[in-house]
């Protein structure tokens, strides 16, 4: 099923098995009409990222009831081929940009892992870790330049939807932008905090907060395996 969003979408976008009873409101809401509507003006001037058909590739690739560890971006990556829907990770063949070789520097020492030769995280999403920006299409070169146009109300949808009927998930909020995100979450998870892996504050918080160490620690006290985190 076509998934582009801006670009003659069917009333039922493919967004992977238990979304879409979840977040069906939102995509009948005014405001996802005037995203859409914004959507298509943007790329009929732009280029936009991610391809249309990768835009709800977080979702599809970690179903609702699959979740078990959330990791929050703020946007996708602005540069040519880099944005894939899943919120830190570049595809096979492109070189990982700073925030998550920092990222790949904390696995290596908080686990042992070696940093690996590639930049994909969709290992990470098939386990049951949801890579979701905040904010799902960015314009090319252009940092930012989708938000506050509906994605964050869009995406708050989900996470709340896993608050209020998901128990003991974990919760890896990094930066400000991602912390800001934490009342949607409410008592019944476990939120880790850190600074933003970016090489501006990854050495405030980030490097050494254990967070891939802690969060597999949790999911084994309830009784669920952990994350092979390796690449």
């Amino acid at each position: 099923m076509n998934t582009e969003i801006g670009t003659g979408a069917p009333p039922r976008p493919d967004i992977g098995e238990g979304w879409y009873e979840r977040l069906a409101g939102e995509f009948a809401s005014p405001w996802f009409a005037d995203l859409k509507a914004f959507l298509i003006e943007e790329r009929s001037r732009y280029t936009v990222y991610p391809r249309g058909k990768d835009i709800f590739q977080a979702f599809k690739r970690t179903p609702f009831d699959s979740v078990r560890v959330v990791i929050l971006g703020q946007d996708p990556y602005h540069g040519p081929g880099q944005a894939h829907g899943l919120c830190f990770s570049v595809p096979e063949g492109l070189p990982s940009p700073p925030s998550l070789g920092n990222i790949f520097a904390e696995l290596q020492r908080d686990l042992g892992i070696a940093r690996p030769d590639h930049g994909n995280l969709g290992k990470w999403a098939d386990q049951g870790v949801l890579l979701l920006n905040a904010t799902l299409t960015v314009r090319a070169d252009q940092a930012g330049s989708h938000q506050g146009r509906g994605w964050e109300r869009f995406t708050d949808a989900a996470i709340s939807a896993l608050a209020r009927e998901r128990k003991g998930l974990v919760f890896l909020l990094w930066g400000r932008y991602a912390q800001n995100k934490e009342p949607l979450i409410g008592q019944d998870h476990h939120v880790l905090k850190a600074s933003h892996p970016s090489p501006l504050s990854a050495h405030r918080g980030f490097i050494g907060c254990g967070h891939f160490g802690q969060a597999n620690g949790l999911l084994c006290e309830q009784g669920h395996p952990p994350i092979d985190w390796s690449l």
